[in-house]
């Protein structure tokens, strides 16, 4: 176990809004959106998709749609008129994709990736992907940051969760310390919610509203753990996946 001086930091920052107040004492970011931005992202690498171009404005994802790409636009849990598909992770299994390059626009996710991207190495984080992404930060002995996208720049449950799982398990590696009380609240969030955590987040704000969409496969999808154990990084405005062969041994 490392001593306290020489430990890395692992911190979480409840929303974009506060990112500011973060951003210069990180080498890693974590963006998380779980409902639904980085588990449709983690689902699309995992079904084979080459790469991913986050794009934070409509105007962008039309400017990539007249290139010929492939684009996912979403405003408000729904699909933005005139594109290809939105942020459900369903549509990125359509094995049409595979090895292709895709355009993403959302409501929140593809934004954080936006503010985070010249603060440091940005990571997507979601459910999907918890154990190997928490194995392959716990190895790059670097300060780390989970940047919970919220909702429209407030707080919400499911990303604070996701990066109390995070938290959680680094802390408990012996090389990482938290000291911020953003931290401490995302992790008690997990430990309590972490043996249901589909039934832990029923009440929640999103879930409630893409249920009202009646996105409940959806929902189910994005809150179970592990579904897709990639590790997507952003190299330039390009999202690619780690190599297989520096993840988990």
């Amino acid at each position: 176990m490392a001593s306290n001086e020489t430990r890395k930091k692992i911190e979480v920052c409840f929303s974009p809004y506060l990112f500011p107040l973060y951003k210069d004492d990180f080498e890693i970011i974590v963006v998380i959106d779980v409902l639904r931005a980085t588990s449709a992202i983690c689902a699309a690498f995992h079904n084979g998709v080459e790469g991913l171009i986050p794009v934070s404005t409509i105007e962008e994802a039309k400017a990539y749609q007249e290139k010929g790409y492939l684009v996912g636009a979403e405003r408000q849990g729904k699909i933005v008129d005139g594109f290809d598909f939105g942020n459900s992770p369903y549509s990125y299994l359509n094995p049409d994709l595979k090895g292709k390059t895709v355009v993403l626009s959302t409501t929140n996710g593809t934004k954080s990736i936006h503010i985070a991207k010249d603060a440091g190495q940005v990571v997507i984080g979601s459910l999907s992907n918890l154990d190997v992404l928490n194995n392959w930060l716990s190895k790059q002995n670097k300060n780390v940051l989970c940047l919970c996208s919220g909702w429209q720049n407030k707080f919400n449950l499911e990303d604070t969760i996701c990066a109390g799982a995070i938290t959680d398990f680094l802390v408990n590696t012996g090389n990482f310390r938290s000291e911020e009380d953003s931290s401490i609240a995302a992790k008690y969030l997990f430990l309590s919610a972490k043996d249901n955590i589909l039934g832990y987040l029923k009440a929640s704000s999103h879930r409630r509203r893409l249920k009202n969409l009646n996105l409940n496969e959806d929902i189910k999808y994005c809150l179970t753990p592990n579904q897709a154990p990639v590790i997507p990084v952003l190299n330039g405005d390009c999202l690619e996946l780690v190599k297989e062969d520096v993840l988990i041994d």
